[in-house]
């Protein structure tokens, strides 16, 4: 359970970092709500994902891990978690379409884009997905794309 906290602590300071690096961007806007009714059903849905995942998440470490179990292999781990999301077809198919939507397009997409629209450090929105989930880092990268257009 340890390794639970800890990863969502990680992910509180990845997003930290990421507004940090941008202040423009996460500013208020001038004339207008701090938040717009789009950027709230981003981050509606991005914690949403997280509530959820953290949900399975925690009830997959309280079944398999045990009191000598560490987060890297072995009961309960990051080893055994991936392992378990290939043990039959259909469970195999989600998993290789989310490794592939959240290792490769996410950190392409934003890192392209994010550079192209100057956001600071596109990169971390990827890092965010390692702590968080894939689709709240989608929804933290397409909030800001929202704020950004904002402010302009």
């Amino acid at each position: 359970m340890v390794s639970l906290i800890v990863h969502g602590l990680l992910g509180v300071v990845v997003i930290w970092f990421a507004v940090a690096s941008n202040p423009r961007i996460f500013s208020r806007p001038p004339g207008g709500p701090r938040f717009s009714n789009l950027e709230v059903v981003y981050y509606a849905v991005g914690v949403a994902s997280i509530a959820v995942g953290y949900y399975f998440n925690t009830q997959f470490v309280t079944e398999y891990a045990t009191a000598s179990s560490n987060p890297i292999w072995g009961p309960g781990s990051w080893q055994q978690f991936i392992a378990l999301g290939y043990v039959n077809p259909a469970a195999a198919s989600v998993s290789q379409d989310y490794t592939i939507i959240n290792l490769v397009l996410l950190p392409l997409f934003t890192i392209a884009d994010g550079r192209r629209r100057g956001i600071r450090r596109p990169w971390i929105f990827f890092v965010s997905s390692l702590f968080t989930s894939c689709a709240f880092a989608y929804a933290f990268y397409f909030a800001t794309m929202e704020r950004q257009r904002r402010h302009s």
